[in-house]
């Protein structure tokens, strides 16, 4: 409760200031009068003084004059008491949380988030402020508990949350306490987390979101964090921390949770130097730094490349030597194979290092294609091999090299080797010097054994693991009837190869059949879109097996079937570790290109049929089924979400394999469902360990391979990603304080470490009244009279003196 004095109600200010203006006048005039008269007395008769021989003089006169001109003051302003009751409302404090992975890392008490949770204990001992916690971290700021309100991102369009102005925190705000005072509440520590950690650190963002959002405005912000921001920048701290508050005048206090860094060696940066291309150098600049006083000179660097099966493959070493605790290496690689790639790099960190997380980081390369190289190898010049090598040679972005077999071993000649004009197939160069060059081999009507080429399957099949492309083409000398059964390389291709059937060829005639998969499947579709389901009738086919798990079957025989009972496939697509293989049974494709069945088409749905078949081979976008990714990236032990973004019109459902790389062992299986219009579709993989990854999406369509008797294999596509221990977060684990010293003086605010956060300069309470009592001090007459009565006192006393 609180009392004071007033003017009486019904006076205006300006008849307030003017009485108080005229009394102060009067009392001037009355000294000035004495001052006169006193001078006056002095040039008179010796002994003579104004007002001498009254009892009071002239002092008498001065106090009975400013009595009365106080008593008229009072007599017209009539003072009135009032008494008051209410209580403090402290000012509106938003308290911003660094949300970043990089408070995980050593701090000033235990790791810098229980550094923060110490300076939020501090904060909440205020009992004079009202605290409403956020954390900051990607885009707009995250609730920290009850009493925040949620703020839409920067641009956005949602608004405030209902009930306008964030309510105290628990523990951290000032209720009004019964008789007007606060009362003190208790520290508590911070809420848990929202969700995962963050990935970024963006303050300007957090502060723009807070600054345009439609609520109570902010009185102070307090940051909590340890300096390492993507925004704002180390160059334009100031500058960018002034534009973010949009002119809310307001101070920025921070707190910093670390001043030191840890013992560390880490990867801080992993840069390319121009686009990633197949069988071309690729330059990698690797930056390295040492920190908290560890020792490093020399630290070796090695670049190695994940691979589906088997230990990484080293691409290139080096050592970077520090100075000042920063080192650079170039280090130069070449990739064989086009796609997406994993690549490690890893440090030999001296002893000391205590975050061994941060000396490995994974770079994800999007590797292109400079050309195509292509190895055309056919077993006897046929209208078939004419049309695909014609079709090879008139696409410029494929460089094509072409073998054909026009005499076998075993043909009767009456000339020498020497004087034939025909060059030896070099099968000894091609498949064990030149092979890993090309981006895929055709194998079209050829047998192994006579030209050799039995030995180097292996190689061959090795080719395919390690991301190489295979297409076999049938004829009379292919699949079974060209030696490919029980080899290495049949285990690499999507069918198996019965040697138990007495035909390997079938002769007969027949028109392929487009499968539920194959009309679904984008690799068939421009093919479709020129012919529809019908295809041209073929002169025979080889007669293979079931297909081998993880197959798709595009197209199978009408009528012949399977040691299972299954249609026998005519056109397969298989996958097999980081490559892919393609099985064609037929030798008719030329059917295509010139036939009567072709002028429909003008003989365009040959080149539609081999482009996609070539372009799948090769992962071309435009024939994947359909796309995934990891949200934000993956981190090990941190939930990791993929967004599945299958292709417009299909529909079905979805299989996600995640296998790891360099065992194969599968760790998460997922599945869902996809509507016609391709929305994304997001799956939760859990918590993953460190390493490379290859997540493989079937796309099984809603009437499914199974209904109509096709097998049970949908259209497949790939996508590797690599998780990080560390991550960009942990890369530099200094922290920056001269930043946060610089946001606040940008701001008029002051910065300080966790166990000072609750003496900052915060905004003083402000005392809202909820009860007003207004009582005068005398009546109206009383006032008149003692104004009389002083005027009346002061007169006669001015006459004693001598005064007129």
């Amino acid at each position: 409760m609180t009392r004071s004095l007033a003017p009486s109600g019904d006076l205006t200010s300006p008849i307030v200031a003017v009485a108080c203006v005229v009394a102060a006048l009067s009392f001037g005039l009355l000294v000035l009068e004495l001052v006169r008269a006193r001078g006056r007395a002095g040039g008179g008769p010796a002994g003579g003084t104004a007002g001498g021989g009254a009892p009071f003089g002239a002092l008498g006169t001065a106090l009975t004059g400013a009595l009365a001109v106080v008593a008229l003051l009072a007599a017209i302003l009539r003072p009135v008491a009032i008494t008051s009751r209410g209580s403090l409302v402290g000012p509106k404090v938003v308290v911003l949380v660094d949300g970043s992975r990089s408070m995980d890392l050593p701090g000033l008490a235990g790791t810098r988030r229980d550094s923060a949770a110490q300076a939020l204990a501090e904060l909440g001992k205020r009992a004079d402020v009202r605290l409403s916690r956020y954390l900051f971290g990607e885009g707009a700021p995250i609730p920290a508990d009850a009493g925040a309100a949620p703020v839409p991102a920067p641009g956005g369009s949602a608004g405030p949350a209902p009930g306008g102005s964030a309510a105290p925190a628990p523990g951290g705000s000032a209720e009004p306490a019964p008789g007007g005072s606060a009362a003190p509440a208790a520290a508590v520590a911070p809420a848990p987390a929202p969700g995962r950690p963050q990935r970024r650190s963006d303050l300007s963002a957090a502060l723009e979101a807070l600054a345009r959002a439609a609520d109570e405005r902010p009185a102070a912000f307090v940051v909590v964090s340890d300096g390492r921001l993507d925004r704002p920048g180390p160059d334009d701290t100031a500058a960018a921390t002034r534009a973010a508050l949009e002119g809310l005048g307001v101070p920025v206090h921070t707190v910093a949770v670390a001043t030191e860094s840890a013992r560390d060696a880490s990867v801080r940066a992993v840069r390319t130097s121009g686009a990633a291309v197949a069988h071309q150098p690729l330059s990698l600049r690797i930056d390295i730094g040492c920190s908290g006083g560890l020792p490093c000179d020399a630290v070796p660097v090695v670049a190695r490349e994940l691979r589906e099966q088997g230990a990484p493959t080293t691409l290139a070493t080096g050592t970077a030597r520090v100075v000042d605790g920063v080192g650079t290496v170039d280090l130069g690689v070449t990739l064989d194979r086009a796609g997406t790639r994993i690549l490690e790099v890893a440090i030999q960190a001296p002893d000391g290092d205590e975050l061994p997380e941060n000396d490995v980081r994974y770079v994800t390369l999007d590797v292109a294609r400079d050309r195509i190289r292509v190895l055309h190898v056919a077993g006897r010049p046929t209208y078939d091999v004419r049309a695909l090598r014609m079709w090879l040679k008139a696409d410029a972005s494929v460089d094509v090299v072409a073998f054909f077999i026009l005499r076998t071993p075993g043909d009767a000649v009456n000339a020498t080797s020497d004087e034939l004009a025909l060059i030896p197939f070099p099968v000894d160069e091609l498949f064990s010097v030149h092979l890993s060059s090309f981006d895929a081999v055709v194998l079209q009507d050829f047998d192994a054994e006579p030209y050799g080429l039995t030995k180097h399957l292996p190689a061959l099949a090795q080719y395919v693991d390690k991301g190489g492309g295979l297409i076999m083409v049938g004829g009379p000398n292919a699949f079974v009837q060209g030696n490919y059964a029980r080899t290495r390389l049949a285990r690499v291709l999507p069918v198996d190869l019965d040697i138990g059937r007495t035909q390997p060829v079938d002769l007969g005639a027949f028109a392929p059949r487009v499968t539920a998969a194959g009309r679904a499947a984008p690799v068939l579709a421009p093919l479709l879109a020129l012919i529809g389901d019908q295809m041209p009738e073929m002169p025979g086919t080889n007669v293979v097996g079931d297909p081998l798990p993880g197959a798709t079957v595009l197209m199978a025989h009408p009528t012949r079937t399977t040691a299972s009972g299954a249609p026998m496939p005519v056109l397969s697509l298989g996958e097999h570790e980081s490559g892919r293989t393609i099985a064609l049974t037929i030798d008719g494709s030329h059917r295509l290109l010139f036939s009567a069945f072709a002028s429909s088409s003008a003989g365009r749905a040959h080149g539609a049929f081999w482009d996609a078949l070539l372009g799948w081979l090769m992962r071309d976008p435009r024939f994947e089924p359909a796309s995934i990714e990891p949200r934000g990236g993956c981190l090990a032990g941190e939930e990791t979400s993929l967004v599945l973004r299958p292709l417009a019109g299909q529909r079905g459902a979805a299989k996600v394999t995640i296998a790891r790389l360099g065992s194969g062992a599968v760790v998460r299986t997922l599945e869902a469902r996809i509507g016609e219009g391709g929305e994304p579709v997001e799956l939760a993989a859990g918590r993953l360990e460190p390493g490379g990854y290859a997540a493989t999406v079937e796309i099984v369509p809603a009437q499914g391979p199974a209904g109509d008797g096709d097998g049970h294999k949908g259209a497949t596509t790939r996508r590797d990603f690599a998780c990080e221990r560390g991550g960009d977060e942990w890369a530099d684990p200094r922290p920056d304080v001269a930043r946060l010293e610089a946001i606040a003086r940008a701001t008029g605010g002051a910065s300080v470490l966790p166990p000072a956060a609750g003496s900052l300069p915060l905004p003083a309470a402000t005392q809202v009244a909820s009860e007003r009592h207004v009582a005068p001090l005398l009546p109206p007459w009383a006032w008149t009279l003692a104004a009389a009565v002083a005027l009346g006192a002061h007169w006669i006393v001015r006459r004693r003196g001598g005064l007129a």
